[in-house]
């Protein structure tokens, strides 16, 4: 009964740390979508077409490829990019790093059923990453590519949420300056850090009931909006209206998935945040709660604007009903904020698995609970993200344009995972590699299309994300090179007792004499400094000279007998 109530309160606090990214995605998708080239096509297989796409794209990414399939390889408990390299640092022996030494029977929740025996397909793999060393250093630098997104991710979430929920004021008050809604989410975001501090578990608490009144809002406000405006949208989950949509906008709907891809925003956080909960309250959280109410929530969109072409580039709030339109607002703004948690935390996980693996900086870690080994703070990281984040907020000010960075980031980390999960699929989980290619066509082969049409915005604020990764990975290639030059030089300079006699001077007639020698110097030094500093209490000056003179002889001694280093 206690685990049953464990199992359920981690599930109610995974609302307000996990599920924030992806619940306020309705706000932008539409807008984001329609911004681009896909103007001159609002017609109402083009506008069914784009809500199909939300609903296979939602299926398929967070509900079968994360919650399914990726929420298993864990690295005991740890989700995210480092720890699906962690695994295979130590199952597989395929990496550069040394990953944590712990038991191999608890590196992933898959680990029971894992067969025994080697297969084809997972001995090649090793035999080829054995033979050319120059892909375990590529498959470092990939995994270094992800964790860097996910950290520009922590950068780019927070100021496209609170703004894109700020500047739904304006559909009250069309004459509200630009700077009012740049100082309110600047404001908001100095918030939303400074609480940081506190710890998931008491965020969480203070959070999920915000998030959980948002998903009830836009679930109720986009059933009502389908039943009143146009209920035959139900037809769109059909996929055929996915092939209706590329046949009719053609190349200028391939250049709109990039704003269809966000409406997967935070669905690595599910992964990426897996320390601070576990597999069954993450599983439960979004399979009962989160995915139905996003399915309605943009199928409500989706019926008002085949009726109201004209607001499909204004806003979401322009589909919220006059009664509810100023509680909504509130509630927003306030699950971004929610939203904006949920990456925090996952770079505040991310940041800790380089720093153990050696790919970080040292930084102060502090565990904000006793029972959760991986609800951590990091107080330089939470400052440093902040400020990055007011800029972004001053310096952009357009959502459209962030929407274009943060697309991209957002894919190229889904599509890391996907790569290393063909790995881990064949070299640790010993399943056919049949297996894992139809893992990486079915999941992969979406996630370049979606990767291609971001790419192809990278002039219109594509370019931040790419500087972003570009600096981080530079700095985490750095640091890496230095440890293993640090270590290099450690394993190369160590000493042995086999060697003690000769590193000693040959007056020494043996080690043991040697031995007492040191230790006899130690004593005349310390009973020299007692006796000096007893003097000095008396008033003689004389004894401060005694005391340099004895620490300058003894230093000068040790330099001749000084060992590099005993194991």
């Amino acid at each position: 009964m206690k685990w049953y109530k464990t199992t359920l309160c981690l599930a109610y606090q995974s609302f307000g740390v996990v599920y924030g990214d992806l619940s306020i995605s309705p706000i932008y998708v539409y807008k984001s979508t329609f911004s681009g080239k896909l103007r001159s096509h609002e017609e109402d297989d083009e506008i069914l077409g784009v809500f199909s796409l939300v609903f296979w794209t939602l299926t398929v990414i967070p509900l079968f490829k994360y919650i399914i399939f990726v929420l298993g390889a864990d690295d005991n408990g740890e989700g995210g990019t480092f720890a699906l390299y962690s695994i295979l640092c130590r199952r597989a022996k395929v990496g550069l790093l040394s990953a944590s030494h712990a038991p191999d029977g608890d590196i992933s929740a898959c680990s029971s059923q894992l067969p025994l025996k080697e297969t084809r397909g997972s001995v090649l793999l090793k035999e080829f990453f054995d033979k050319h060393h120059n892909s375990r250093i590529l498959l470092l630098l990939v995994v270094l590519l992800g964790t860097s997104m996910v950290i520009g991710d922590g950068i780019l979430t927070p100021a496209m949420s609170v703004l894109s929920a700020i500047n739904g004021i304006k559909v009250k008050a069309t004459g509200l300056d630009e700077n009012y809604t740049v100082l309110i989410a600047s404001l908001m975001l100095v918030g939303l850090f400074a609480l940081q501090h506190f710890g998931t578990h008491r965020v969480g608490f203070l959070f999920a009931p915000v998030l959980l009144a948002w998903l009830l809002c836009i679930s109720i406000v986009g059933f009502y909006n389908t039943v009143r405006w146009n209920p035959g949208v139900v037809r769109a989950l059909s996929p055929y209206y996915v092939y209706i949509f590329f046949k009719k906008a053609g190349k200028d709907g391939w250049s709109s998935l990039g704003g269809v891809v966000l409406c997967v925003t935070g669905a690595e956080a599910m992964f990426a945040d897996l320390g601070h909960f576990s597999h069954l309250p993450i599983r439960i959280a979004f399979a009962t709660v989160v995915y139905p109410c996003l399915i309605l929530a943009y199928m409500g969109e989706a019926a008002f604007y085949t009726k109201h072409k004209e607001d499909l580039e204004r806003s979401f709030f322009k589909a919220i009903p006059e009664a509810v339109f100023w509680p909504v607002f509130i509630i927003a703004t306030l699950a971004t904020a929610v939203a904006s948690q949920a990456i925090i935390s996952a770079t505040f996980s991310i940041i800790s698995q380089c720093r153990a693996l050696s790919c970080f900086p040292r930084v102060k870690i502090m565990h904000t609970s006793n029972q959760i080994h991986g609800q951590i703070y990091i107080p330089e990281m939470n400052w440093i993200l902040m400020i990055f984040c007011l800029g972004v907020v001053v310096g952009f000010r357009d959502t459209d344009m962030i929407a274009n960075a943060y697309g991209l980031a957002v894919i190229t980390v889904m599509f890391v995972t996907t790569c290393l999960m063909f790995l881990i699929i064949v070299m640790v989980w010993k399943r056919k590699v049949l297996v894992a290619i139809a893992f990486v066509v079915v999941f992969g082969s979406l996630e370049l299309l979606y990767l291609s049409a971001c790419l192809a915005k990278v002039h219109k604020g594509g370019w931040l994300p790419l500087v972003f990764s570009l600096v981080t990975l530079s700095i985490m290639c750095i640091w890496q090179y230095g440890t293993l030059k640090k270590h290099s030089y450690e394993s190369h300079n160590k000493g042995s007792h086999q060697c003690l006699p000769t590193l000693l001077p040959t007056f020494l007639p043996s080690t043991k004499s040697s031995y007492l020698l040191l230790f006899s110097l130690s004593q005349f030094h310390m009973f020299l400094s007692i006796s000096n500093f007893m003097l000095a209490a008396l008033g003689l000056k004389s004894s401060i000279f005694s005391i340099a003179l004895s620490g300058m002889v003894i230093k000068m001694l040790g330099r001749r007998f000084m060992l590099l280093r005993v194991i």
